[in-house]
């Protein structure tokens, strides 16, 4: 991948160098601002410490393994060295720090918000990414934190009668949130993958297959692919579910461009953890059908480039604003929908979304990207203030050069081996 003159390796030691500086010595790491300095007004956060954990686990791996000359990381440089360090930091907090230690399960942040102790699917899922990943890295720990973490997504999180992960719950697990999220489950499929490639266990497999066919094959796709991300209890669809709040950060209103491009990647690396042959049809079937929809709907549709953030339930722009994180998911199933099928226009669109992203995302006077530009391409802390982590970027910049595969880390692999 190319983003302007930066190659792969080069942007990927500028985004560590960068996140390095969330490290904190108390313990976790905390949220970044644009300068790269710690907004020491945000809780610590188990999002954000599982996050972080995950991208120095897969920098960990670069710096030090064979697997590390697919983008010739092996050498030492900013933010790489230390890496495995700052997985083992972040593995660490999410043990103990972060760790509801008397009822169970991770909080949400160490803050004093009535709801700092619920426990959520979303974080838990993210939970799950950085434990696997720092597994497979070998990070001290993290073998036991996925061991438990996975116990408690079965006990806890995992509906058997629905094929879902259920959102959320209150501190001592007595009141379930009378709510399906989409955004949560499709993390989890995430995640479930990332825990199915460190343990071995297809039960991991056949879950995230039964929650990508819940939201995608069974609604997803009977809904044109303009996926909801809201249920009820009864699973009856909220199509007006925060409509006086749009531009909310995890449940915005409508249809959100970013997911329908995120859900298209995952389900090709559903599909690339089977045997060969073994992977349902409708996995790639789905992934074409929401990347072209979410292209069709998102890209430059308001009289300048980029993607908005959400369309409503007609395709018309909602919120306006330009997320970096939705423009990284275009560039990972881009990249990943080239690789699956060698279709010309898939590498199209990656080369425009990469130049789109070196134009107006890189930021590079203080480093990383913004996080939200404005309908004309300027940054903007409308929907996401300063640059919490790098793990969207970080991912978009090394996909764009990978073969599929279930995970980042099993993609890593297969470049290498195949070089």
């Amino acid at each position: 991948m190319m983003l302007s003159q930066l190659t792969t390796a080069e942007h990927t030691h500028e985004l560590l160098a960068f996140a390095r500086g969330a490290a904190l010595p108390t313990g976790g790491f905390g949220y970044l601002r644009s300068d790269g300095r710690v907004d020491t007004s945000v809780a610590v956060s188990t999002l954000i410490t599982a996050r972080m954990t995950y991208c120095m686990s897969i920098a960990s791996v670069l710096a030090s393994s064979p697997e590390g000359e697919a983008v010739r990381l092996r050498d030492e440089g900013a933010g790489i060295a230390e890496a495995a360090q700052l997985a083992e930091h972040g593995i660490r907090a999410l043990s103990t720090l972060l760790r509801d230690t008397r009822n169970g399960g991770w909080v949400v942040d160490l803050g004093d918000e009535p709801d700092a102790s619920d426990k959520r699917a979303y974080q838990t899922a993210f939970v799950v990414l950085a434990a696997s990943t720092a597994s497979r890295a070998h990070v001290p720990g993290a073998e036991r934190l996925l061991v438990d973490v996975l116990s408690a997504v079965e006990t806890h999180f995992w509906s058997e009668r629905y094929g879902a992960l259920i959102e959320s719950w209150n501190a001592d697990w007595t009141v379930r949130e009378p709510y399906w999220g989409a955004n949560a489950n499709m993390h989890g499929v995430e995640a479930l993958l990332a825990a199915h490639g460190a343990t071995g266990d297809p039960l991991w497999l056949a879950r995230a297959t039964r929650i990508a066919d819940t939201f995608i094959q069974q609604r997803a796709r009977a809904n044109n692919w303009m996926l909801a991300e809201h249920f009820a209890d009864d699973w009856t669809p909220l199509p007006d579910y925060n409509i006086e709040r749009p531009d909310d950060q995890f449940r915005p209103f409508g249809v959100t461009i970013g997911h329908l491009f995120e859900w298209s990647r995952l389900l090709l690396e559903l599909g690339a953890a089977y045997p060969a042959g073994a992977a349902p049809a409708w996995l790639r079937e789905c992934a074409e059908g929401l990347y072209a929809t979410a292209r069709r709907i998102g890209w430059s549709v308001d009289g300048a480039e980029g993607f908005v953030y959400t369309v409503d339930w007609v395709g018309e722009p909602v919120v306006r604003e330009r997320l970096h994180w939705v423009v990284a998911e275009a560039i990972g199933a881009a990249a990943t929908l080239h690789s699956v099928t060698g279709q010309e226009s898939y590498l199209v669109d990656l080369r425009s979304w990469q130049s789109y992203a070196a134009r107006y995302l890189l930021d590079r006077e203080q480093g990383s990207w913004y996080h939200t530009l404005d309908a004309k391409n300027r940054p903007t802390d409308a929907v996401w203030s300063g640059k919490p982590d790098v793990y969207h970027a970080l991912q978009a910049v090394l996909l764009g050069d990978l073969p599929v595969g279930p995970t980042l880390f099993d993609r890593l692999v297969t470049l290498s081996r195949n070089e």
